[in-house]
């Protein structure tokens, strides 16, 4: 048997209540025999971006950030589409990590999952792509319609959404063990 994946789920919304959250604990679920999961959510407690410090004086909470990307060994970027783009917080934690080369073919899974989300997701891969981490369309998952794919109690009631996430883990894992 095999050692399980650490994987770290980053999410890009700052609400507490998150749909992308709460699509990333399914994840946590689905994925229970294929790797371990932690779930960073704290992007809103990151400085905002300074060129000056990213690679010769970064914060702590940035060493912190950067630490646990590189020790996992694969990303997965959970996000919803802002004014159509990636929310500030998200593309904030990303500059941070451009001085380095934590995402250079780091194993990576990008799902939008909001209203429309194409615009948003568009970004992020152009962003990640430009990070050099490794993705392919089927670690790239655009879930439109986000809100209406769970039950007031935060539960996944969207069939189709569920075989799609259960893909998406799959093509993760192919990806992370073919590195």
């Amino acid at each position: 048997m095999t050692d399980k994946k650490n994987i770290l789920a980053i999410i890009g919304s700052a609400s507490e209540n998150s749909a992308n959250l709460k699509l990333v604990e399914q994840i946590a679920v689905l994925a229970i025999n294929d790797f371990n999961l932690t779930i960073y959510k704290d992007l809103k407690l990151l400085p905002h971006f300074d060129p000056e410090l990213s690679a010769d004086k970064p914060p702590r909470q940035i060493i912190e950030f950067r630490k646990s990307i590189e020790q996992a060994d694969g990303i997965i970027i959970c996000t919803p589409e802002y004014v159509f783009s990636i929310p500030s917080g998200l593309k904030n934690a990303i500059e941070w990590s451009i001085a380095t080369t934590i995402f250079s073919d780091k194993p990576s899974g990008l799902i939008t999952a909001s209203a429309s989300g194409q615009k948003g997701h568009e970004e992020l891969q152009l962003i990640m792509k430009t990070a050099m981490a490794k993705f392919t369309n089927e670690t790239s998952l655009l879930i439109q319609g986000i809100k209406g794919k769970f039950d007031e109690e935060g539960n996944l009631i969207d069939n189709k959404t569920k075989i799609q996430l259960e893909k998406f883990i799959d093509a993760l894992m192919k990806l992370i063990n073919n590195k």
